[in-house]
């Protein structure tokens, strides 16, 4: 009902900043900035003002924004925003609400990918399922009976988080891990791996084992009917899928593996899409109460 209306949707990259309209299921136009990340809260800020009046027009019913942080999601507050340490607590709701007389939703990132596939990507028309992200960190997104289930302190699904082997899941499947463990990038494993490089393939191998364990940790807990994946890791996808999903048929529940999906993500601009898709996502959840 309401995904003809235009919104804008926001997402902060570390470095960079992504602004897009979004309107009737795509962008229409689109904006990527890059910015001074150690810049002061206010200049950081004023960006954002910046970027949103480039891409606003009459038409635009709201914003949506996705960030690397702990969020208030109630209170659309921002803590200690990944990579830019000064956003220890921005306002950010109240403060682009008061400016452009437009309702504001803010979320993490990973629910944000979430809520994107949901309208926009690979899990249009499921109601349970999962967005996994795979790179700088693992994060995942739940949507449940079709709508978007943050938790109380928007931790849910921070998956990343749980104890696994010596360390967390996090530690083992983040792109850092390569270096960590061989001292080489894990782009340059991938361009190895597609070389048909034996050890690279081995290597990735060993990778998908330990996400298929993380998707069996999400299949005990959320009992999903699909998991989307995402993030830069998933340009590996072809040499970790088969030992991933050796991994999740060890599930004890034969029925759920016989039902689940696990899919890679296709949609480019899911950060942009994402984060608009928080304003359908409440509009269409108000009209369900």
């Amino acid at each position: 009902m309401f995904m003809e209306n235009a919104v804008i949707g926001i997402s902060f990259g570390g470095k960079t900043l992504m602004a897009g309209k979004v309107k009737n299921g795509r962008i229409e136009k689109s904006i990527t900035r890059k910015i001074n990340n150690k810049a002061p809260e206010d200049e950081i800020l004023a960006e954002v003002l910046k970027i949103i009046n480039e891409v606003k027009d009459d038409e635009v019913a709201g914003i949506g924004i996705g960030v690397p942080s702990l969020v208030d999601v109630k209170k659309g507050i921002v803590y200690r925003v990944q990579n830019i340490p000064s956003w220890r607590e921005v306002h950010i709701k109240e403060i682009l609400e008061d400016h452009f007389g437009l309702k504001v939703y803010v979320n993490n990132d990973a629910n944000c990918f979430a809520i994107g596939e949901m309208y926009f990507g690979k899990t249009a028309g499921y109601e349970n399922s999962v967005g996994l992200i795979i790179g700088a960190g693992v994060g995942a997104g739940i949507i449940f009976k079709g709508h978007l289930y943050s938790g109380t302190n928007c931790g849910a699904g921070e998956f990343g988080d749980i104890p696994y082997r010596d360390e967390t899941y996090e530690y083992y499947l983040n792109d850092a891990y390569f270096e960590y463990k061989y001292n080489i990038a894990a782009g340059t494993f991938i361009h190895r791996a597609k070389k048909k490089d034996k050890i690279a393939q081995a290597i990735f191998e060993l990778y998908g084992t330990d996400l298929g364990n993380l998707i069996k940790t999400i299949l005990f807990t959320i009992d999903p009917e699909i998991v989307v994946i995402g993030g830069p890791l998933l340009k590996a996808f072809p040499y970790f899928e088969k030992s991933m999903w050796e991994k999740v048929h060890t599930f004890p529940y034969k029925q759920a593996i016989s039902k689940l999906k696990i899919v890679a993500s296709k949609q480019e601009d899911i950060a942009i899409l994402g984060a608009a898709a928080l304003y359908f996502d409440a509009q269409n959840h108000s009209l369900k109460k």
